[in-house]
């Protein structure tokens, strides 16, 4: 079908172009030593003779058009919407620019460069508008996105919905809690799950590692899961930055341009984010906020399983995993015991509780 529509545009130029020169040429050739006749219907001889002239050369210029299109076809599906809207938008504005200052410029004195300067000059404010529409779209659509958070702002008490973006990373995907999250309704927003993660995703449940494999197949399931069986809005953000490699780096990037918050349990990229002033949401620091409160001096029965890293020490877990180490308790290994809590450390990578056999405690009270 593309094919056909190319060699019927060029018979319509040849057409065209034969039309209007056809008499032209005539009136050359009866000027001309070899003294031709006045030719009948000149525009119509001169149309079907570049009509089949065009024909002639469709039969080998079609495939090279035909080709170059199916090219360019392709790269324009492989850019992202949000960039070519942007790049046209700037493509836009530099033509009407362009147009705005052809008037001045025809009234050089110059007649060659009257001619042709215009031309010039829409072609390079026209490539110019683009190329920075192109570069320049983050900035845009921070601009977009915060002249609609104000308008939300104004509206607040007519319209509870909240538009704020809460961006996911691999981790948080992969790890699955945010699903019992969002199902529970405490995570409110549009979930913007960016491109470049699911690039990520997609090459972990391809790698050749069965655990790699497993854990990117998980993330992915858990995706169509929050997309297909749960209320809540969520946003492919298909843009990318091409001038950062790091996806945690991309990350931080986007959320400034859209003024949203990194959902992560990354240690790293928490800090990362912090340090760059943006908001983060770390999936480990509401699991440890909605733990079980233990106080020191609070006593707990627990089972000691192994022995901890300094000598004489014994480690234990509670039920949601939190990790207590027991100061002389490797001898208790196998056994539940009574402990007291001495200290509690808190931290985004988790909550430790140090603590001491009960038995000990009695003993070293009664020593005394």
């Amino acid at each position: 079908m593309l094919k056909r529509f190319v060699q019927l545009a060029f018979i319509v130029i040849g057409a065209s172009a034969g039309y209007y020169a056809g008499p032209l040429l005539f009136q050359v050739l009866r000027t001309s030593p070899l003294k031709f006749g006045e030719v009948p219907y000149p525009h119509l001889i001169g149309a079907s003779l570049g009509a089949i002239l065009a024909f002639v050369a469709t039969l080998w210029l079609t495939n090279q058009v035909v080709k170059w299109i199916r090219w360019s076809e392709e790269r324009l599906i492989k850019i992202p919407a949000v960039d070519g809207l942007f790049g046209t938008l700037g493509l836009i504005i530099g033509l009407i620019i362009a147009f705005l200052v052809q008037q001045p410029l025809s009234l050089l004195p110059i007649p060659g460069i009257k001619s042709v300067l215009p031309f010039i000059v829409s072609g390079l404010l026209g490539y110019l508008g683009f190329r920075v529409g192109y570069k320049k779209r983050d900035e845009l659509i921070s601009i977009f996105t915060l002249g609609r958070q104000g308008k939300d702002k104004n509206s607040k008490k007519e319209n509870k919905e909240v538009f704020e973006h809460k961006i996911l990373d691999t981790s948080v995907i992969i790890d699955g809690r945010i699903a019992d999250i969002c199902r529970t309704g405490f995570l409110e927003g549009t979930l913007v799950i960016p491109s470049f993660v699911l690039e990520e995703l997609q090459h972990i449940a391809d790698s050749s590692d069965v655990l790699k494999r497993n854990r990117g197949r998980r993330g992915l399931d858990i995706l169509n899961k929050i997309q297909k069986e749960l209320n809540v809005k969520v946003l492919i953000y298909e843009g990318d930055f091409e001038d950062v490699s790091e996806v945690d780096s991309k990350l931080v990037k986007l959320a400034k341009v859209l003024s949203g918050k990194v959902v992560t349990n990354d240690f790293n990229l928490n800090k990362v984010c912090e340090l760059q002033g943006v908001q983060v949401l770390n999936i480990n620091d509401l699991a440890n906020a909605v733990k079980p409160i233990v106080l020191p001096g609070e006593e707990i029965n627990v089972q000691v399983i192994k022995d901890g890293k300094e000598h004489g020490q014994g480690v234990a877990y509670l039920d949601d995993g939190t990790m207590i180490v027991i100061e002389g308790g490797r001898e208790y290994i196998g056994s539940h015991i009574d402990v007291l809590v001495t200290s509690v450390l808190q931290t985004s990578a988790g909550r430790m509780i140090f603590a001491k056999p009960k038995l000990l405690e009695r003993a070293l009270q009664s020593g005394t």
